[in-house]
């Protein structure tokens, strides 16, 4: 009697579960109609796909507008090899200098550390277009523009602000006991770092690291303007440039085709590591 008594409720309370993943499953296709209709428009043939008005399903599949942006310039190998330098090297340089710097204002006590700290913030409010003339002025000067070097730089001093907030919170959510315990047991600060802490604040390197990944191999502007040989061009300049079609009109194949090629990376990095990335965020955000 009990048991029967019990049913209404029992079922009553699936009504918020249903509901619930029937709003997110219609969240998820209102994000993934764009992503569908971006690749169903990279596998329509080059006419079709530039046809007003658009035709939602292409008549037959095509890899013709893949052939063009490999055919294009010195081929779509080289610019995602350029992307792919880029985005490594700004990875390696925001991971590295980051982790030390929020080591060192996390742990680390020195006269004016938090003017430096609320200092290396403040930058984040300047408006990358408005620097764009003096930054092109001091690469020319150390030799650096028109290099992937060069732009990684640009693109490491832009990431660091927030890379540095990130790790100094994520320091700062380890217990100093378990840094205090390695130092009792012989260890130097600098094996403190590399050996214990490291692991402790893996979310939030690999959050930093996939912002800064993210962050260059799809900015546009600085590379559109630092880069003048068209062999070191990233992949965005190159689809800017590949867009064109006959008579000033945009090949739209051409573009979605790109556009799907620059996606793949960067769903493949987020689907691996979306947990670190998720509790990088979370220990970046709320000191422990």
């Amino acid at each position: 009697m009990h048991d029967v008594a019990a049913l209404p409720a029992r079922r009553t309370s699936y009504g918020p579960r249903v509901l619930y993943y029937l709003f997110c499953s219609v969240l998820a296709l209102i994000f993934l109609f764009p992503l569908s209709l971006t690749l169903i428009t990279a596998l329509k043939p080059p006419a079709e796909a530039s046809a007003s008005p658009p035709t939602f399903l292409p008549t037959y599949l095509s890899w013709a507008n893949y052939q063009t942006l490999a055919g294009f310039g010195a081929g779509i190998g080289r610019y995602a090899f350029n992307s792919t330098l880029v985005a490594l090297g700004t990875v390696v340089g925001t991971v590295l200098l980051s982790t030390l710097g929020g080591y060192g204002f996390s742990r680390f006590h020195f006269p004016g550390k938090n003017i430096i700290f609320v200092v290396i913030l403040t930058t984040l409010m300047i408006p990358f277009q408005s620097i764009l003339t003096p930054l092109f002025l001091v690469l020319h000067y150390i030799h650096l523009q028109n290099t992937l070097l060069g732009l990684a730089l640009v693109y490491i001093t832009f990431q660091l602000p927030f890379a540095i907030f990130m790790m100094r919170n994520s320091f700062d959510s380890v217990p100093r006991e378990l840094e205090e315990a390695a130092l009792i047991d012989g260890c130097s600060t600098v094996t403190v770092l590399y050996r214990v802490l490291l692991s402790v604040v893996l979310p939030g390197i690999i959050t930093v690291a996939l912002y800064a990944f993210f962050s260059a191999w799809n900015e546009f502007l600085a590379a559109l303007i630092f880069m003048t040989d068209s062999d070191k061009y990233t992949l965005p300049v190159m689809l800017l440039n590949a867009q064109s079609g006959l008579f000033g009109s945009i090949d739209w194949g051409a573009v979605q085709a790109g556009v799907t090629l620059t996606i793949l990376p960067c769903l493949v990095l987020f689907l691996l590591l979306q947990r670190y990335y998720i509790g990088g965020l979370i220990a970046g955000a709320v000191k422990g």
